[in-house]
């Protein structure tokens, strides 16, 4: 047995000079062995201390310019404010916590900054590795963050995304998915699905799989928002959905268990999993922010994660203020290169044998969107791996459609040029059509439906919702393709302090922001009872926000906290007569 009892671990000493020297307010740390860095707050004798990490995205915070109180700082990444005091988020409001580390003061009045560290879940009834023998564990990817697991007599599956679109029509697969793809998902043992978002819980792949095998088993982590929240309203017939609890081993057969840990930034919907087969574990950190809190297993046999970027609606969708195209394209390069570097990083710090990096093949493919495509730079694969060769002996692969990786033969001699097997010669890689067609077909079925007729839908629809006591006015506005008005279309205020819809700004203070919204995706959306997530990460919204802040609380409910059931337009439609 490996230790399984929680530790403490030291981050930071300082001496009793520097101790004493110690200034009222905020103090920035530098550890120079590790180079993380630590901010410390003294209010005369009273001490707090955290990491200098944004819990948003990872970003150094530096001092507040415009905090008087000397208690704020600023996250260099999106400006979101911390008030160390306190340890909670002021900008976005209401939106984070910061996790606080241990202050101790030794005998000399030297100080400490201790971290108590859990036990890790995956030590517990530890494997010591078997011998592999070559074909035993083959790793297949299909396309964007669809990887085909071959561990001796079973098969497993992630995230199948292999056809139709993602973020209501937004996203388009970017790789041609081998043509075998349907056959070997209905080989799958048993498919993880990390999380709710059409890129990874495709209904449209799963209904024509479901349609095949309804009873395949399907494993999803006990996350806050159920991943298949909305599958009765889907159509799609899967029997043998799985959901199982955070950091317990599940034992497939004497060889294969796996792990599923939650995020540390989206605890209530993002996932990652660890596989063990034979005591060699590959580990998927999928779309995890900060998976398991940033505690991940060292040296595992194969490591996968994004990489790419652009999986969101900011800045692209922005305008008015500061959103210039210069100002945007400058902000699109720059967090581009700090998520390499980041990724660089955790691959040197984790040491894998392998790295993969997958789930970020995607494409604004609708001609509709050639503005988002032109304008959402995504991250190169080979760039990535060519920093991770640079500052690691860490050998990288960058996936191709029907690629197989030999776990066994690149473990035992990375050059082994049976070690990867690529797709034939003339194999087709990159997609360059899509049948948008059918799928919007289903989104412009929604525009003439009858709830629409009747104005009070809006008010129906945000007393559902159920977000309010905000002082927040939105306008949404329904648009066209190109963002103009839509003939007909609504265009209305909502006033989240009381949950009004006046016909004017009211003249108090209040925050504001204008929404315009494709008029087949904000119905289809509203219709169905959808989350914001295919107006937002789908880009098919334009924004502009006075002053410019992000409301947290409310994008985090309408992209996460709406009702599990959706709006009773039945009984609304009976009501309206």
């Amino acid at each position: 047995m490996g230790s399984f009892e929680q530790t403490a671990e030291i981050l930071l000493r300082l001496s009793p000079v520097e101790v004493a020297n110690l200034k009222e307010g905020i103090n920035f740390f530098r550890n120079k062995s590790t180079g993380q860095d630590y901010i410390l707050y003294k209010n005369k004798t009273r001490l707090k201390a955290c990491k200098n990490m944004c819990k948003h995205q990872g970003g150094l915070f530096i001092k507040d310019i415009e905090d008087l109180d000397g208690r704020s700082v600023r996250c260099t990444k999106h400006n979101w404010k911390l008030d160390v005091s306190t340890m909670k988020y002021t900008n976005p409001p209401g939106s984070f916590c910061q996790d606080e580390l241990v202050v101790e003061m030794d005998e000399e009045n030297g100080l400490l900054l201790l971290e108590l560290n859990p036990p890790n879940p995956w030590d517990s009834e530890p494997r010591a590795p078997e011998h592999l023998a070559f074909g035993e564990v083959q790793v297949t990817y299909l396309t964007h963050a669809c990887m085909d697991l071959k561990l001796g007599d079973k098969r497993m599956v992630f995230d199948p995304w292999l056809m139709g679109p993602a973020f209501a029509r937004g996203w388009w697969l970017l790789h041609e998915p081998p043509s075998d793809w349907l056959e070997r998902l209905c080989r799958a043992d048993l498919i993880y699905i990390s999380h709710m978002h059409s890129d990874h819980l495709s209904y449209p792949t799963l209904k024509k799989l479901a349609e095949r095998r309804p009873d395949i088993p399907i494993y999803v982590g006990n996350t806050e928002r159920p991943v298949f929240w909305n599958l009765n309203q889907s159509g799609v017939q899967l029997t043998n959905i799985n959901v199982v609890p955070f950091g317990i081993w599940q034992q497939v057969d004497e060889n294969l268990r796996f792990m599923i840990l939650m995020d540390g930034i989206h605890p209530e919907m993002d996932t990652c999993i660890i596989v063990e087969y034979k005591g060699h574990k590959i580990l998927n950190t999928v779309d995890c922010t900060r998976p398991n809190g940033g505690r991940l297993p060292e040296n595992v046999a194969l490591m996968m994660s994004d990489f790419a970027g652009g999986a969101s609606g900011f800045p692209m969708t922005f305008s008015g203020g500061k959103f210039t195209e210069g100002w945007k394209a400058q902000f699109i390069k720059t967090e581009r290169k700090k998520l390499l570097n980041y990724k660089a990083r955790l691959v040197k710090k984790l040491q894998p044998r392998i790295y993969c990096p997958f789930a970020g093949y995607f494409v604004e493919s609708h001609p509709s969107d050639k503005y988002i495509k032109e304008t959402n730079i995504k991250n190169d694969p080979d760039e990535l791996n060519n920093l991770i060769k640079k500052n690691s002996d860490v050998v990288t692969w960058t996936p191709r459609p029907g690629a197989t990786l030999d776990l066994s033969r690149m473990l035992k001699d990375p050059t082994d040029s049976k070690g990867i097997i690529e797709p034939p010669e003339g194999t087709k890689i990159y997609k360059d059509s899509w049948d948008f067609g059918p799928y919007l077909e289903i989104l412009n079925a929604a525009v003439g439906d009858a709830i629409f007729l009747h104005s009070s839908w809006i008010k129906e629809y945000f007393t559902w919702a159920g977000f309010k006591d905000y002082n927040l006015v939105v306008r949404m506005i329904e648009t066209d393709e190109d963002f103009s008005p839509f003939p007909g279309g609504y265009d209305y205020l909502v006033d989240f302090l009381d949950l009004s819809f006046p016909k004017e700004r009211p003249s108090r203070e209040h925050a504001y922001e204008e929404i315009q919204s494709r008029v087949d995706v904000i119905r289809h959306v509203v219709k169905n009872g959808l989350l914001w997530d295919d107006l937002y990460i789908g880009f098919q919204t334009r924004l502009q926000r006075d002053p410019d802040i992000y409301h947290h609380l409310f994008w985090n409910h309408f992209q996460i906290k709406l009702p599990l059931t959706p709006p009773n337009w039945r009984s609304f439609l009976m009501h309206c007569g």
